[in-house]
């Protein structure tokens, strides 16, 4: 799966909410019009949102991926090894090894979160960046979605992060607008009102 890559490696990885760079959006291109000619992009997707939580919940995984340490070889062979033993093959599996071999796997999060908003945008939906202190339940999940879909009249799919730093509450993303209830942010600004009264 050839793709055109002109930029330089970047040792920072991309983060929910944070704009989404070229590189990773020109791969994720490339991945959806591959997935759309092959009518497999619900598949290609769910395989995309597995190896997001892989990372998630791995600390190595983290490492490997954001870490210029590592050779090209290294990254490859290690992606080729975790995708065969989580069952992700096809297109998701060969693009992971590309992706690889050409030293961006650092890019890799920006890529999956470029995917879901392509993907989002064929489907005529809205895709919402929720962080939030804790796991959101199922139920939790459908009331957010049908507050959204009320507050924007489209139907929106999630992308949840947990940030235990956030103490409580959610910070919800949707495009370029952003409704933070977390209590951190709530403690922020107690702070720097603190400081403009003393």
């Amino acid at each position: 799966m050839p793709v055109a890559d002109t930029s330089q490696p970047n040792s920072g990885q991309p983060k929910s909410g944070q704009p989404v760079s070229a590189v990773a959006e020109r791969y994720a291109s490339s991945l959806f019009d591959l997935a759309l000619e092959s009518g497999s992009i619900d598949a290609v997707a769910a395989d995309l949102y597995r190896f997001q939580a892989m990372i998630d919940e791995s600390a190595d995984l983290k490492r490997l991926v954001a870490s210029p340490v590592f050779t090209s070889e290294q990254q490859t062979g290690a992606i080729v090894e975790l995708c065969q033993k989580a069952g992700i093959g096809g297109l998701v599996g060969n693009f992971l090894k590309v992706v690889a071999a050409n030293r961006r796997l650092f890019a890799v999060p920006g890529m999956i979160a470029a995917f879901r908003l392509i993907a989002a945008r064929h489907r005529g939906e809205l895709a919402a960046d929720v962080t939030s202190a804790h796991a959101l339940t199922p139920a939790q999940e459908t009331e957010l979605k049908e507050a959204l879909k009320s507050a924007t009249g489209k139907t929106v799919t999630l992308s949840v992060t947990v940030d235990p730093s956030l103490l409580g509450g959610l910070i919800v993303k949707v495009g370029s607008r952003q409704i933070d209830t977390s209590l951190r942010t709530k403690l922020s600004t107690l702070k720097l009102a603190l400081k403009e009264v003393g």
